[in-house]
């Protein structure tokens, strides 16, 4: 079937419709799933090169810790206000009462990390990055990547159908760092099924075959053509990454980032809509994959539909790719992008 391509030149819904969703996002009730990551920020300035190797010497000013991967997609449906839970690992580790006490700093009547567990063999993932005059330096990694044990998948899916009864979605963060198994989607997507609850992925290449059947996922166009065993990131060659994907995983819908072409949202019958981007200034992308798979959530979560969500998805990356570090997103914030686009 030939594809029926639009242009999201105009919101799928007016702006008071979209405005309305906001305003109910504080009911919806969302798990979070998948990898759990400390993100710590050194910040500084350059003036001067090391004698010792051609490497800038950054003279740090500032650190801060910040929550990553699903912790982040966590909080950034907090920051939306809606009711949030987590489910996902950490290690016995000084990370891990670090990335605990990021967590508490968040804790109120509408959240929960009752379904974060300790693994005594591996490590909290932990990304350091050195910023210097906003620019990012270099980044470095402690991680282990191992599948988890199926003792621990057991127990959170445990917690998760514990939950079940009070969610208005399910969302899996997957980084690739061994908490998301084939064996856990499977479950996780039939739990979602019965409910019939939307689930939505945020994936990795890698496990791309996981994913059959869920709602949505939210691939970048880079992470899309590969999967698709495609080269390129022209327009052509992402709507044959989206079609490919939506009918081999069988997802009701996939979702493109693009960057500052905006989004691409592909629906069954062939059918593509593509959105521009919101975004004014991009200053740091890191963390928008969250913000993104959050608001379309929360959207979902309270009657939007699939254009409609992924249209609010749209403004808040918008807004939080404006921001230097892993950021989050305000009602108040989402509603005057909605009020000036």
């Amino acid at each position: 079937m030939a594809s029926q391509v639009s242009t999201g030149s105009k919101s799928a819904a007016s702006p008071k419709a979209l405005r309305q969703y906001v305003q109910r996002f504080p009911q919806a009730c969302v798990l979070v799933i998948g990898d759990l990551i400390l993100d710590h920020y050194v910040m500084g300035r350059v003036s001067r090169i090391s004698p010792e190797a051609p490497v800038p010497v950054v003279h740090v000013e500032s650190e801060s810790l910040r929550l990553g991967g699903a912790a982040n997609v966590f909080n950034n449906i907090l920051a939306l206000g809606g009711k949030a839970d987590l489910c996902g690992v950490i290690g016995a580790d000084e990370s891990g009462r670090l990335l605990l006490k990021e967590l508490g700093s968040r804790r109120t009547g509408r959240s929960s990390r009752g379904g974060v567990i300790i693994d005594h063999d591996r490590p909290t993932t932990r990304k350091s990055r050195v910023i210097a005059h906003n620019q990012q330096i270099v980044r470095y990694d402690v991680e282990g990547r191992q599948e988890l044990k199926g003792t621990l998948q057991k127990r959170m899916l445990r917690y998760v159908e514990s939950r079940m009864r009070e969610l208005s979605c399910l969302v899996v963060s997957d980084y690739a760092k061994g908490v998301v198994t084939a064996q856990l989607m499977t479950e996780l997507t039939r739990l979602a099924a019965l409910r019939r609850i939307p689930i939505i992925v945020d994936p990795k290449v890698e496990h791309f075959s996981y994913y059959k059947n869920v709602t949505v996922m939210t691939p970048n166009h880079l992470e899309a053509t590969q999967a698709a065993g495609l080269h390129g990131d022209d327009d052509q060659t992402v709507d044959q990454a989206g079609a490919l994907l939506r009918q081999r995983l069988g997802c009701q819908s996939v979702l493109i980032t693009r960057g500052e072409k905006g989004m691409s949202l592909y629906e069954g019958e062939g059918s593509s809509w593509h959105l521009p981007t919101q975004a004014r200034q991009v200053y740091d992308v890191t963390g928008a994959g969250d913000t993104v798979i959050g608001t379309l959530a929360l959207a979902l979560s309270t009657g939007a539909s699939m254009r409609e969500g992924a249209t609010l998805a749209n403004y808040a990356a918008g807004i939080v790719v404006g921001m230097v570090g892993t950021a989050t997103v305000s009602p108040e914030q989402l509603l005057e992008a909605v009020g000036n686009g």
